[in-house]
């Protein structure tokens, strides 16, 4: 009776993993929206927010109650299965999304233009009503976003202090409104090298760029939060000015065919209408939540 009350709890966690690491891996969606619209997005939150490097303490000091106190605290479970769904959506996608960049990479880089687009404006949309200085801090993140093309990627190559780097910077913005990691990961050129390494199973560069993301989400995390906390509205309008003038990049890519076609606008239409219709559903999910 246990087993089938703990598979009815964790099957459909293991699941919501699954969804999670699909749009985890598409550049421009992220994953804590398919959180929250499954309903586990608080869980998760104060799952990840109990983790503590104290737990390595305890147990190097073999104080097994304060060790098992803290596994019950970190939701340890219902963590390791999500992120086992997780993982096998990374695994089973990165297959499918090195094929669409190699046989359809106008469609591919269009479809991800108008996801990061969509995406910017519904960032960027409540901010003037609330902040008037919203529109400066848009131009300034355009502007930075711009210089960050300039500055070519690609020459950053992919050793293991890039990797590392990549993830601390990725995995962090987890935590900031409507910005994907893997859209991160694109912008450091890893992305594609990423997937490959996934695919492949390259344990030493996924290691680095793991080990990046955990030291990021447990000490940066703390000043992004207190900066979310007190200067919400100005370091959105930043992330999506820079979020618009990086996007040059995924158009440059598309444009790397002679002639894109009319495909090109087709996919940014469709990055478009899928960006819509998750909002949808969001806003579905929240008037649910507040009955």
């Amino acid at each position: 009776m246990q087993i089938r009350t703990f598979l009815a709890e964790y099957i459909p966690v293991f699941v919501k993993g699954l969804l999670m690491g699909i749009c985890d891996i598409i550049p421009g969606v992220s994953g804590g929206t398919v959180a929250f619209i499954t309903g586990i997005y608080g869980r998760l939150v104060s799952a990840v927010a109990s983790v503590s490097p104290a737990i390595i303490f305890d147990l190097v000091k073999w104080d097994l109650p304060a060790f098992r106190s803290r596994l019950v605290q970190m939701d340890v479970v219902f963590l390791v299965i999500l992120l086992a769904g997780i993982g096998a959506a990374f695994l089973l996608a990165s297959r499918v999304m090195l094929w669409l960049l190699e046989e359809y990479s106008v469609l591919t880089n269009g479809f991800f233009f108008g996801l990061i687009l969509a995406s910017s404006v519904l960032l960027f949309a409540p901010l003037p009503r609330r902040y008037k200085g919203s529109f400066i801090f848009l131009v300034l993140g355009i502007i930075l976003g711009l210089v960050i093309v300039m500055l070519n990627p690609a020459a950053l190559g992919h050793s293991y202090p890039v990797l590392f780097i990549t993830g601390f910077i990725a995995l962090c913005a987890m935590i900031l409104p409507g910005i994907s990691g893997a859209y991160i990961t694109l912008l450091m050129n890893q992305y594609e090298y990423m997937l490959n390494a996934i695919k492949v199973l390259n344990l030493p560069d996924i290691g680095a760029y793991l080990a990046g993301g955990v030291l990021g989400i447990l000490t940066f995390t703390r000043l992004l939060k207190y900066l979310l906390k007190y200067y919400h509205d100005l370091i959105v309008a930043v992330l999506t000015g820079i979020m618009l003038g990086t996007s040059k990049l995924l158009l440059d890519r598309a444009f790397l065919s002679a002639d894109p076609g009319p495909g090109l606008a087709v996919s940014i239409i469709a990055g478009i209408f899928i960006v819509g219709l998750f909002q949808l559903i969001q806003n579905s999910a929240k008037k649910r939540s507040l009955k």
